[in-house]
Order: structure tokens, then sequence, then C-alpha cells
């Protein structure tokens, strides 16, 4: 017994017509007839009952009926999950992420991807640009949302989002019914901002900007989230730059500015190994960007 002999039982079982069942799989009434009765002489049994007006099914063709629909799912199951393992599909997704990703679409892209890919596990590790560098390397995640950097050659980075920085001020700050400001207006201010060693490129560009604008900038506090950046800023313990997406998830206690003549952005890149994607990783990759778009 096999499957297309199961295939083909059922097929006469539910149209209780060899020239209907023949019709529906596409074979030779004759051909169909050999097959249904080699098969009840594997079993030694009958399976159906026929004559020249009818056909109708015995005791145990009802009972193998029910089996044989069943081993037949089963079958399709497996067929459609071993294709899925092999496009990498099945199994697990680790993906690296930076904090502030959260807010600019990766849990929706998430939410998505989970609903068209159910047998795709995702698993979240939030870890700083460097970390998730290193553990794309030793295989511990298979993409990776990080801020802009250098990379090593061993890694494919893609860049995904692109956001002007704001200034982030308190809501009692002097300068906060403005909508634009020069930044050196903040010259003589107290800055928050990530140390060195979490964000290179953040703190580097943020201090090159302030340079730029003719001061260096006196850091009074530092922090490794955006979130906490913001949320010291709402306490007056300082201004910031941030990224804009901050503007429109934390908006109690400060007030955003846009910047005059600055090009100082905040990027995000996609990293993965420098070999070709899983055919998941690049899923996820295409809603993330999506979601960019649908916040455009």
């Amino acid at each position: 017994m096999d499957l297309k002999q199961l295939r083909y039982f059922v097929a006469v079982a539910e149209e209780l017509h060899f020239g209907r069942a023949a019709a529906r799989l596409f074979i030779s009434q004759p051909a169909l007839s050999f097959d249904i009765k080699k098969l009840e002489s594997q079993l030694d049994i009958q399976l159906l009952n026929r004559n020249n007006k009818s056909v109708s099914l015995t005791n145990a063709g009802q009972v193998l009926l029910d089996e044989a629909r069943y081993l037949l799912l089963r079958a399709e199951q497996a067929r459609h999950l071993t294709r899925r393992s092999a496009q990498g599909f099945v199994g697990r997704l680790s993906v690296g992420f930076v904090n502030s990703i959260l807010h600019r679409g990766l849990p929706q892209a998430v939410r998505i991807f989970e609903q068209q890919h159910p047998d795709t596990e995702i698993v979240l590790m939030e870890m700083n640009s460097a970390e998730q560098v290193q553990a794309l390397q030793r295989g511990q995640i298979d993409i990776g949302f990080v801020h802009r950097s250098k990379f090593p050659e061993s890694i494919c980075c893609e860049p995904v989002l692109r956001e002007p920085f704001l200034c982030c001020l308190p809501d009692s700050h002097r300068l906060a019914g403005q909508e634009r400001i020069d930044l050196q207006d903040l010259a003589d201010e107290d800055f928050i901002l990530f140390p060195r060693n979490v964000s290179p490129h953040y703190h580097d560009l943020i201090i090159a900007h302030c340079v730029a604008a003719g001061f260096s900038p006196r850091i009074r506090h530092e922090t490794r989230l955006w979130q906490t950046v913001v949320s010291m800023v709402a306490y007056n313990l300082g201004v910031a730059l941030v990224p804009q997406t901050l503007a429109a998830t934390w908006k109690q206690g400060v007030h955003y500015c846009q910047i005059n003549g600055s090009g100082a952005h905040s990027e995000i890149h996609a990293i993965r190994q420098a070999t070709l994607p899983s055919a998941a990783a690049q899923s996820l990759l295409e809603l993330f960007k999506a979601q960019q778009q649908n916040c455009r």
C-alpha cells in the first residue's frame, strides 16, 4: 500500500463513481479499477461494494477512508515542511537589534513575518552594534540591525533606514518654543550622550557636528539607550541630539527642534554573513523595509 493507492481510493470513496474519480485523478477508468483491486488484494479485504448501478463503502472501506485522509494530510504536511526547511523557513531565526530599532518598525515586521511563516520561530536578541558583529561571526544570530559602523569584510551590510537628528530639549528650556534652532545655540548647555565604547559612531558623529558648529559639547551625563537619553532630558538634566523617530514615540516633558543646516543623520544597517542569506532572513528584511515605506 502506497500513497498513490491511498489517493486513488479516497477519490473513489468520495465520488462513489469510478468514472468521476478517474476524471478527477486524470487517469483512465480501467487503470483506476486495476489499482483499487490491487489495493484490496494487498489488504486481503473488500473495501467497496460495486455493481453496474452504484458504488458504496464497506465498513472496512469507511475505516480506511478516515485513516487514508489522515495519512495523506500528514504526507502533504511533511512535504511542505521539508520544502520550507530547505528554503530556510522552518526552525529558528535569531535576530540581533539595537534598542532604538524597536521604535522603527521591527516589532511590526516580526508580527507580519510570524503570520506568514508560522513554522519559523523568531528570537530577538538586544545587543549593541559591536556585540552583534561578534555574534554574527560566531553564528549566534542570523541577521542584525545595527548603527552605522565599519564592518569586517566577512560581514555584508545594507543601509535600511536613514533619518535626521533633532535637538531634544526639556519643555521648560528657553528654546523649547522654537521649531528650528542653530546648533551653536547649545554651546553652553550640558549634553547627554552615549559613551564612546557603547556607540563610537554616534558619539563621534554628534561631537563632530558640534565642533563644526563652533563648540565642543560639554558631556555631563552618559547612558546606553536613546529612551534613557530622552528621559534624562525630560528631567532637565541636559540636552541631546536624537534620531527623529524619538519625536513620535516620546513626547512627555520634552520638545524637539529641527537643526538649521545640520547634515547629521542616524543610520540603521542590516548585517549578515557575506554569503547568500537564508530566505527567512531576507523575508524579514524585506518586511522591515516595507514598514519604512509605510511610515513615510
